[in-house]
């Protein structure tokens, strides 16, 4: 297959003409279809339905050390919960706080305590001239709109497929005490679906920070949520890393069942060391009696422990698998070749991230959206959604019917390639 930057004027011009027709074609369809969140499809969210009978009116509701779970009470979790959520997060039960029902509320929060109180009688960082974060890029739009939201300044650190660009990051956290924390999904992260490597765990962990209060936002979304059962990504447990290195204060590990049970109605909760789940302790007892511990119980009855966890991630692969197979399978056979795009294939988690010929991801979204298709927004995967290079976009394949994600694909493709001759057209003479 002949790539388009070999091509001549005259057959980028004939290609587009072709292009063009099928593109009015398909937007003559009619099509409404939304790939622009990683949402689970209704066939996953029946997977949970059994949540909803574990418990009824003649049931137990006290927890095994005898609380009564309708009343107030038990501030970090009940003892069963932290056990499920310490063996999904692959820590121990004391180093664990149950939450609510979203892990970035937990963040939010933890961002809007620093600034307001400050970390471990450090000084809040509202009162100081600057405070920065490193952002891995691409990476997650809603831990941009965080930070971005309470005026933290953002760095953009390149992801690779090991993880974050750790020289940059050693150097930039060692010379500015500025600089408070990092966001990092680790494990098929989003949207490049690439898990840090053995060697990033262990830089992070031996991070020489110049702030005492800076901190590491390890969101471990996906720890479980593998595609494959023979073909797993491995990630080194970054609190025993940093324990080992000499630095157990480093990290805050959060987790949640937003994709395991029912996003909106799951549990969070956040891993950390003795030192800081105290600090975190101190605020939730001005901030709440307590979270909601029937939805705990529920949890602990339906998976039970961390086997029911993962047979039950295996049915949520079942319905996901082929979605992401299909989506790529439309890329390596309408792309490959081409040299428009670049896309990754990852081993779990929700997304796959492609990258487009340099200042095309925009027109391509725009495109799609003409089309019929929703797509998350071009440059989402940035701070203050400004992808420097106007590349980057992120498929999301779980929501959508596999009828409609075929369609979506194939809308997709199109774009990609209508807006790259366009581009190399607007380029030669």
């Amino acid at each position: 297959m002949k790539k388009y930057s070999d091509m001549s004027k005259e057959e980028l011009l004939t290609l587009k003409a072709q292009l063009d027709k099928e593109y009015a074609d398909i937007k003559a369809k009619g099509l409404a279809l939304d790939m622009s969140r990683g949402k689970p499809s209704a066939d996953q969210l029946d997977l949970s339905m059994g949540l909803m009978n574990v418990l009824s009116s003649d049931s137990d509701l006290k927890c095994e050390t005898g609380v009564d779970c309708r009343n107030y009470g038990v501030i970090d979790g009940i003892p069963e919960a932290k056990r499920l959520l310490g063996e999904m997060s692959e820590v121990d039960p004391d180093h664990i706080i149950i939450y609510g029902n979203s892990s970035l509320n937990v963040m939010f929060d933890s961002i809007a305590r620093s600034m307001t109180q400050g970390v471990m009688g450090n000084t809040p960082w509202c009162k100081l001239d600057k405070v920065k974060f490193l952002c891995p890029v691409p990476g997650y739009d809603r831990h941009f709109k965080i930070t971005e939201f309470f005026g933290i300044e953002m760095i953009n650190v390149p992801m690779t497929p090991q993880g974050p660009d750790m020289d940059m990051v050693e150097k930039l956290v060692s010379e500015d005490a500025s600089i408070k924390g990092i966001w990092c999904v680790p494990k098929y992260s989003n949207p490049q679906g690439y898990t840090y490597s053995a060697e990033t765990v262990e830089r992070f962990a031996h991070l020489k920070p110049a702030a005492p209060d800076f901190r590491i936002y390890w969101d471990n979304a996906y720890s479980i949520h593998h595609l494959y059962d023979d073909n797993q990504d491995f990630l080194v447990e970054i609190l025993e890393a940093c324990a080992k290195a000499g630095n157990p204060d480093l990290v805050y590990k959060f987790t949640s069942t937003s994709k395991v049970s029912f996003p909106g109605s799951g549990i969070a909760a956040v891993a950390a060391s003795k030192a800081n789940l105290e600090d975190f302790r101190s605020y939730m007892q001005i901030q709440t009696i307590g979270h909601d511990k029937l939805n705990q119980l529920r949890h602990v009855k339906f998976f039970k422990n961390i086997d029911g966890l993962h047979e039950h991630m295996r049915k949520h692969a079942a319905i996901l698998r082929p979605k992401f197979e299909m989506v790529l399978n439309t890329l390596d056979r309408e792309l490959g070749g081409l040299g428009i795009g670049e896309w990754t294939k990852p081993h779990g988690g929700y997304f796959i991230s492609f990258d487009s010929m340099e200042g095309c991801a925009k027109a391509i979204v725009a495109k799609a959206k003409e089309a019929g298709v929703v797509l998350t927004g071009a440059g989402a995967t940035y701070p203050y959604g400004k992808d420097p290079k106007d590349s980057n976009i992120r498929i999301a394949p779980s929501f959508p019917t596999p009828e409609d994600l075929g369609k979506a694909a194939e809308v997709f493709v199109l774009c990609v390639k209508l807006t790259s001759v366009e581009k190399l057209l607007a380029t030669v003479r």
